[in-house]
């Protein structure tokens, strides 16, 4: 029992750990939320400066007050299909951390919606599909009001080599 006990209190742990503030966007009519702390800024579409020889969902490099900073179409990253941008594009700048420590990137989203509270007990874990789907990039669900949002963890979004290759883009 003492062991139940344990693994009951980490799950717990873990749930308040993602409690929190989430601004939230969608992508293809689905919401997502990622850690408010790990947002820079939101700015409207800019112009791209395409890099080659990058991965598809690599848009390019934008220049934001002399900084270079890569962009990633969330879109094409997650194998969605890709739209024509609107007046509600737009790109949201983050922190990751890459190899060479922090690392401001911008994602393309198809809109901003909203910064929730989310608390922990309206996030759920990660289902598991049956399958070997890598689904380490979601922290968790978070159940609010008949609809479910996807939490994301932004730093796994893109794989460790990823980040390299567009800090090195950068």
């Amino acid at each position: 029992m003492n062991q139940e006990a344990q693994a009951i209190n980490q799950e717990v742990k873990t749930m308040a750990d993602k409690e929190g503030k989430y601004l939230t966007f969608t992508l293809a009519e689905e919401e997502y939320g990622i850690g408010i702390l790990k947002i820079k800024e939101i700015i409207g579409m800019m112009p791209i400066t395409t890099v080659p020889q990058t991965p598809e969902f690599v848009k390019g490099v934008i220049n934001l007050r002399g900084k270079v900073i890569p962009v990633v179409d969330l879109r094409l990253r997650f194998g969605m299909g890709e739209i024509d941008y609107t007046d509600r594009t737009c790109i949201i700048v983050v922190e990751i951390q890459g190899q060479a420590g922090i690392v401001l990137m911008g994602i393309v989203v198809d809109s901003v919606s909203e910064v929730l509270n989310i608390k922990a007990d309206e996030i759920e874990e990660t289902p598991t599909f049956g399958t070997k789907l890598n689904t380490e990039y979601i922290l968790g669900m978070a159940k609010m009001e008949g609809s479910v949002k996807i939490l994301l963890d932004i730093s796994r979004v893109l794989q460790s080599e990823e980040i390299a290759a567009l800090e090195q883009a950068a």
